[in-house]
């Protein structure tokens, strides 16, 4: 559906939903830049509001307010699932990349299965056959998609039925509950770098850059401390996913 029929079903059901929108758009551009923080040259930010404004308008188009979950918060759901389908369909990320990330999560499972401790920088691009110099290019090259990966709750399970209780199965509630135990515990589990880059990033919400300065470390240091830990994460959790 397109934003322009969107918006005049809007206009239809509500009797100032400019200025609504005028309300909201700061909502929109805040995800939008905070999103942009995490992603490639390639994407741009003014298609991320585009997007979000059309998610926008469907969230005040199928909003219940009796459903109890406050509108900003289904809003936010739907803006930012509106700006990760638009990238999704942009596709920027090569097939390359994806095999290279799968690689260097191979690698690290199989190092630490080996040594029964944490793979080291250099151990991995040894088990890869390739330069540590090289290495480092690959994680922060394979970045970019998994910070897209990883950060993105899926917000068709976060829609509207959802938020308001859709039921699930015992043994479903159960596979959730203890799959992010899981989670949580490996995360708990890595070297202190990189446990402190995803605190930063995930809680705290800092972009690559403010936690460069936080660690006075440079940007693309902290793009590979945290490609790394999210590959780390992915070997040890191998049987999850």
């Amino acid at each position: 559906m397109s934003g322009a029929h969107i918006y005049q079903q809007v206009q239809n059901q509500n009797q100032s939903p400019l200025k609504e929108l005028e309300d909201y758009l700061p909502l929109v551009k805040r995800i939008a830049y905070h999103l942009k923080g995490r992603l490639p040259d390639s994407v741009l930010v003014e298609d991320l509001i585009q997007s979000g404004i059309i998610g926008l308008m469907e969230a005040m188009q199928k909003f219940n307010n009796s459903h109890g979950a406050s509108f900003e918060t289904y809003a936010g759901i739907r803006i930012r699932g509106a700006m990760l389908d638009e990238i999704r369909k942009g596709d920027w990320t090569p097939r390359s990349v994806h095999r290279k990330s799968r690689e260097i999560s191979e690698a690290i499972h199989q190092v630490e299965i080996r040594t029964g401790r944490e793979a080291h920088d250099s151990e991995v691009a040894e088990q890869m056959g390739i330069t540590l110099e090289e290495y480092h290019r690959a994680l922060y090259d394979t970045n970019s998609s998994q910070l897209l990966s990883i950060d993105q709750p899926d917000h068709e399970e976060l829609s509207e039925d959802r938020m308001v209780g859709e039921t699930q199965t015992p043994l479903q509630e159960l596979n959730q509950s203890d799959f992010k135990k899981a989670l949580a515990s490996e995360i708990d589990g890595l070297p202190e770098k990189e446990k402190l880059v995803m605190a930063l990033y995930y809680d705290e919400e800092l972009n690559l850059k403010e936690i460069g300065q936080v660690l006075e470390v440079s940007e693309s240091r902290v793009s590979q401390i945290h490609s790394q830990a999210i590959k780390r994460i992915r070997a040890r959790m191998d049987a999850w996913l």
